[in-house]
């Protein structure tokens, strides 16, 4: 019995960014997304009462190199840079969300 390679984590391949499908046709689809006014502010400062532009069209279920889900509008949502490279990394890694804490500093 043969066993087909593993392929790398979508986030730790080593590939070009347009290899990966983030070419030409992801950056106007992500240009024309962020500028519609329902996307132009980070959903997650939007839930914590903080205003923040988006900058990264984010897929809410990761597509892992699925083609219809990573072209599903449906599946995108904008985020700013730090979010979108902390909490909801940290999220898809390990299922549980950042709690943080409140204005007294006490854990939400």
């Amino acid at each position: 019995m043969t066993f087909a390679a593993k392929q790398p984590s979508w986030r730790t391949d080593k590939r070009k960014t347009a290899e990966r499908g983030y070419g030409g046709r992801w950056q106007r689809e992500r240009k024309a997304f962020l500028a519609k006014p329902e996307n132009v502010l980070c959903v997650m400062c939007k839930a914590e009462g903080r205003i923040s532009a988006s900058t990264v069209v984010d897929h809410k279920i990761p597509h892992k190199g699925d083609e219809t889900l990573m072209w599903d509008q449906a599946n995108w949502q904008g985020l700013c840079k730090p979010h979108h490279d902390g909490d909801k990394q940290m999220f898809e890694r390990t299922g549980r969300e950042r709690r943080g804490v409140d204005e007294d500093g006490w854990p939400r």
